[in-house]
């Protein structure tokens, strides 16, 4: 069964020997924890040498993923193993059998010796086993940046303030440690908390050339000096204990680390960790084995959880702050309509009586009269009392009768039960069926009535008849 409690965290590769051209041999001296002293450096080479072996968060130089072909002295750790677990031959009676749960045990656990034969040394039961059972798959996602932006991680066993605060200083430190070459400028690129009281420090550096132009170091030229022998203590003085290359994966890499089904994970839980992965794109599965693992994996999630929790609360009131800001703007912008209305009326006022005093002494003009004749016709339509003036007056009048009746009812307001409306609208129902059903009543009745009376009119003709 595959579970996902996080990003995994990891790093291996091949540790670079040799020379690195731009930062060359360093020599270092002890410096106090986390004090950013940067140590003494010395040496000389050619800038940025050959680039070493690539640095992934996955353990790949580790053997966490590698599935090597099978040794002899491996095939008899397996069946020693097996024999440890099924047929001790220690004792030579029952108390094999003992013996032999008693190394099931310890097996199922990862931990302990499991002894089985008086000439041959003991298994070594780890959690790397096959039979461990404390463990399982989880998914990380793989990293999206590319080898040109130069991008290492480095995490220090410091909080976040105190990296903050001597940021500038750390700075420093890691340029000193880069060699104090004057075309090397060290940046970072982001701080972030991490459990257990540690921070993570992405750094890139950017190299100058003689021409002006600039560009990234690469990620996995970076990370290969900074694991040198010599480099790597540096960095601890100043508090790393880890450090990796984020870079993507290729997709070879990728497809290796598929295929194979890391150390002591059943090939079966791996297939079917990958069927299961629900993002094949972005996720690689990732084998956690042990509580301890576990718990990392459950710190790192709720470290990300009051991360974006803490990102939602930002948002939030961002989003409350905009909200009065455009409240706030809304009511300007009707003001500033008002006012806009106000001075255009103003300025009209200004232009007439301007036009007014220019064409005075001169005689009305064609254009002049034929204007003044429509403003004629649209006066006397408005005044006619069967148009427009009549239907707004009327309008009006309606308006302030409802505003009349809408404040009267603002002021009277009943208020009726949910239950009780129900067995008024049902009593109402009842009668308005009662009614209907006199109604029916009495429309037979008449019917009656009338089929009487035509009986009774055409009886009297013939009764007339007889007796006359």
């Amino acid at each position: 069964m595959a579970f996902n409690f996080g990003a995994a965290a990891g790093t291996g590769a091949a540790n670079p020997t040799g020379a690195f051209g731009g930062f060359g041999t360093t020599t270092t001296t002890a410096a106090p924890a986390f004090s950013f002293s940067a140590p003494t450096n010395t040496g000389t080479g050619g800038l940025f040498g050959a680039t070493q072996n690539k640095g992934f968060g996955f353990a790949l130089g580790s053997g966490l993923f590698s599935q090597p072909t099978q040794t002899p002295a491996q095939s008899n750790q397996l069946i020693n193993t097996a024999s440890a677990l099924s047929a001790p031959t220690l004792l030579g009676d029952e108390r094999d059998a003992i013996l032999a749960k008693w190394n099931q045990l310890q097996a199922f656990w990862g931990s302990g010796k499991g002894y089985f034969n008086n000439n041959i040394a003991p298994v070594e039961f780890t959690q790397e086993n096959p039979f461990c059972r404390f463990k399982a798959v989880g998914y990380s996602l793989m990293p999206n940046n590319k080898d040109e932006d130069g991008l290492v991680v480095l995490v220090f066993n410091r909080k976040e303030i105190d990296i903050r605060s001597q940021q500038q200083q750390l700075v420093e430190s890691l340029h000193k440690i880069l060699g104090g070459n004057q075309t090397l400028t060290v940046n970072i690129e982001g701080v972030k908390t991490m459990p257990d009281d540690q921070t993570e420090v992405i750094i890139y550096v950017v190299e100058r050339s003689p021409n002006g132009t600039s560009r990234r170091v690469p990620a996995t030229t970076l990370y290969a000096h900074f694991e040198q022998a010599n480099i790597k203590s540096s960095l601890q003085q100043l508090g790393v204990s880890l450090s990796m290359a984020r870079t993507e994966l290729s997709p070879a890499q990728v497809k290796q680390l598929l295929q194979n089904p890391p150390a002591g994970v059943d090939p079966i839980i791996w297939e079917q960790a990958k069927v299961d992965n629900p993002d094949p794109d972005k996720l690689i599965p990732v084998p956690m084995v042990g509580f301890k693992e576990l718990l990392r994996r459950l710190k790192v999630q709720d470290q990300m959880t009051k991360q974006h929790q803490t990102r939602l609360d930002i948002i939030s009131e961002d989003i409350s702050e905009l909200q009065k800001n455009q409240t706030t703007t809304m009511a300007k912008i009707a003001q500033y309509k008002r006012k806009l209305m106000a001075l255009s009326h103003r300025t009209l006022q200004v232009l007439i009586k301007q036009e007014i005093q220019r064409k005075s002494g001169y005689a009305i003009q064609a254009d002049e009269e034929q204007l003044r004749v429509q403003l004629d016709t649209i006066q006397c339509e408005l005044n006619a009392p069967t148009q427009f003036k009549g239907r707004l007056n009327e309008l009006m009048s309606q308006i302030r009768m409802q505003n009349h009746f809408g404040a009267v009812r603002a002021e009277e307001r009943y208020y009726i039960d949910a239950d009780l409306l129900r067995e008024i609208k049902q009593h109402l129902k009842q009668q308005q069926e009662g009614l209907s059903h006199l109604i029916s009543i009495i429309k037979d009745d008449l019917e009656d009535i009338k089929l009487i009376e035509h009986g009774l009119n055409e009886s009297i003709p013939i009764r007339g008849g007889v007796f006359s």
